[in-house]
């Protein structure tokens, strides 16, 4: 028995000359202004997470405004009567802002802003009147974190 063995015929391509290594150009960094700009695929991400982080603030917001109210007397003193009607509008135009937001209620981006805003300013609102509740600081603290993140979000819209 006889075996035969091909051998296929190799080829190496030759190495491809590298440069020297330093250069007698000056390197040129980019300003540390453009290093910080967002790239087009990070800005739809930040859109979404801000828009998200707004939802979620909603969430906290209308349920600590919620509590609040529930626990104040609605014939006690004319500030916890104000106080436990804003904390029940807080409540459900943050509940509201939230739909919106989560796209159960649809909306183009003027619908989202007006939303969006009067979400911002009601939680202002409410915030102030906590401050003057003894035991609402905390209903107080969700208002303005609410309120903070409309802020960020309203920021990642298109100027109108």
């Amino acid at each position: 028995m006889t075996s035969t063995k091909t051998k296929a015929k190799q080829t190496t391509a030759p190495a491809p000359e590298r440069g020297p290594v330093r250069s007698s150009e000056p390197v040129s960094l980019p300003e540390p202004s453009r290093l910080q700009e967002p790239t087009r695929l990070q800005e739809p991400i930040r859109f979404l997470e801000d828009r998200f982080d707004c939802a979620q603030a909603c969430v906290e917001c209308a349920r600590a405004c919620a509590l609040r109210a529930s626990c104040m007397d609605p014939d006690g003193p004319k500030v916890r009567q104000l106080a436990r009607r804003m904390g029940l509008m807080c409540a459900e135009v943050c509940d509201a802002t939230c739909l919106v937001l989560d796209g159960q209620h649809p909306r183009g981006e003027a619908g989202i802003r007006v939303q969006v805003e009067w979400c911002r300013s009601v939680c202002r609102e409410c915030a102030d009147v906590f401050d003057r509740c003894p035991g609402a600081q905390a209903g107080a603290r969700a208002c303005r974190a609410c309120a903070q993140a409309c802020t960020d979000f309203l920021a990642t819209l298109l100027p109108v």
